[in-house]
């Protein structure tokens, strides 16, 4: 069975993930800095409204991945509220500063975190050495990895993926990210073996507002306060039909093998 994740920061986009399709979602604040962990509010709201699967971020913080200890303790407390609040699953990465996976630190958030399941995210993607990063996470009990395989883009780093999942040999699911769209999804899929897949797929919409004041910046410079960016219940389903288009292309031609072999 595949499955499909998708990336939200609002209430309004985890409706429009369940809408279109989707089997969960990875629940997140500020996307723009790669994820961090989402409010109480927003869990509770979020999960109010949708019932497909609900994995919370858990990034006390943007940068690197390598925490204090006072971060670690924050860490858990944001894990408490995750399953306090419905959540079946939670997101994170640590990493050593030598940039290898924290084997030990790591293995003490999924034990703490359980029963809810675990994904260690693309915190794997930056550690020195993939390979090793993916024999240490198996080895803190994670249940999924999620990757590009190391590169900026799932479809730039499809062959990676395939040789993460075969080395993997089922003791860990693999799933895909990173610029996975309509248009390469079948692609990625057949390269790479994988069974699920993790895509943000966010849509800029303009601000209601009809005063802006442009002059000014809360945030980066770079930064337009008067767009965000959401996903639509569309192109969640555009991707979804995608996917399952390329699981019935491979069955049909699975079947077709097996005729011509009898």
């Amino acid at each position: 069975m595949t499955s499909l994740e998708i990336c939200v920061d609002s209430l309004e986009s985890a409706v429009a993930a369940e809408s279109g399709g989707a089997h969960r979602i990875e629940l997140c604040n500020s996307l723009v800095e790669g994820g961090l962990t989402p409010s109480l509010g927003l869990i509770r709201a979020v999960r109010s409204r949708i019932q497909i699967g609900m994995y919370v971020m858990i990034r006390p913080r943007a940068g690197d991945f390598l925490y204090s200890d006072d971060e670690m303790a924050v860490i858990r407390e944001d894990i408490t509220v995750a399953a306090e609040n419905g959540a079946d699953g939670i997101v994170l990465g640590l990493l050593t500063e030598e940039g290898n996976v924290d084997v030990e630190r790591t293995r003490e958030l999924v034990d703490f975190a359980r029963p809810m399941e675990v994904t260690f995210h693309r915190a794997f993607d930056m550690a020195r050495d993939i390979d090793l990063a993916l024999q240490d996470v198996i080895r803190t009990g994670a249940d999924r990895v999620l990757t590009s395989g190391g590169e900026p883009t799932a479809m730039r780093g499809r062959h990676r993926i395939c040789e993460l999942v075969q080395a993997a040999g089922g003791a860990i699911e693999v799933m895909a990210c990173g610029g996975v769209r309509v248009e390469n999804v079948e692609q990625i899929f057949r390269a790479t073996g994988v069974r699920e897949f993790h895509a943000a797929l966010r849509s800029t919409v303009e601000s209601p507002m009809k005063y802006q004041r442009r002059r000014v910046h809360l945030g980066a410079p770079g930064l337009d306060e008067n767009i965000r960016r959401i996903a639509r219940t569309a192109d969640v389903r555009k991707l979804q039909q995608a996917i399952e288009r390329a699981i019935h292309a491979q069955d049909e031609s699975e079947q077709s093998a097996v005729s011509n072999a009898i």
